[in-house]
C-alpha cells in the first residue's frame, strides 16, 4: 500500500495491540489479491462503552484503488452472533474485501466469470424422515442430496418426479448435489 494502514476505533471500543495486529495481518493478505491498493482505512466499531455479552461488532473498510475504484465493505451484522467476537467480525469483513478485490481484478483484466447452465434432473427417491433424497439425471445417474442444501425451499414439499436443476460435487460416498433449484423457478432450493 502506498499510504499506511489507517485503523480507527469507534463506539467505545478501545485500541488494542492484538486487534491492531489482526487488522494488519488481514490487510497484508489483501495485497496478495491486488498490488493496486493505494490506501486501506478500517473502522472497528463497538456497540457500547463496556463489553457485554450480546454486543455485536461492526467493521468498515475502504480500499482505495487507482482511478475512481474504491471498494467499501460495511459489515454491520444484524443477527450474526459470531460477531460478538471482534476477531470474527474482522475476519469476515476482510474476507468480503478479498472477494470484491478478486471481482474487481477480473473486471479490470476483462476476465468475467461465465456461469454454465446447471444440469437438470428429476427427484427419483425421497427419504423425508432421514432428510435426504436422490436426483436422477438425464443419463440415468443418481445424485444424492441432503435437505440442508435446500435454499429458499421446503424439503417437506418436495415429491418424486419434480424437475430440478443442481450443482454437482463429490461427497464422501460419491456424487452429491451441493445446490438444488426447482426447475423453472427463480428461487433456489439447495441440497448438500
Amino acid at each position: 500500500m502506498q499510504v499506511p494502514l489507517d485503523v480507527a476505533y469507534e463506539g467505545g471500543l478501545e485500541a488494542s495491540p492484538s486487534l491492531q495486529a489482526r487488522v494488519e495481518r488481514e490487510a497484508a493478505k489483501l495485497e496478495r489479491f491486488s498490488d493496486r491498493i493505494t490506501a486501506c482505512h478500517v473502522a472497528l466499531i463497538g456497540r457500547s462503552g463496556k463489553r457485554r455479552h450480546g454486543d455485536l461488532f461492526q467493521v468498515r473498510l475502504r480500499l482505495t484503488l487507482p482511478g475512481r475504484a474504491d471498494i467499501i465493505v460495511d459489515r454491520n451484522p444484524s443477527a450474526d452472533h459470531a460477531h460478538e467476537d471482534p476477531y470474527v467480525a474482522i475476519r469476515d469483513a476482510f474476507g468480503a474485501a478479498r472477494r470484491r478485490l478478486q471481482d474487481h481484478a477480473r473486471r479490470f483484466s476483462g476476465a468475467v466469470k461465465h456461469h454454465e447452465a446447471l444440469p437438470h434432473g428429476r427427484i427419483a427417491r425421497l427419504f423425508p424422515d432421514q432428510g435426504y433424497g436422490f436426483i436422477e439425471t438425464a443419463d440415468g445417474q443418481e445424485i444424492y442430496f441432503h435437505r440442508n442444501a435446500l435454499v429458499n425451499g421446503d424439503f417437506t414439499k418436495l415429491h418424486t418426479g419434480l424437475e430440478v436443476r443442481f450443482a454437482e460435487g463429490l461427497g464422501e460416498k460419491g456424487p452429491q448435489a451441493s445446490t438444488v433449484h426447482l426447475a423453472g423457478k427463480s428461487h433456489v432450493v439447495g441440497a448438500s
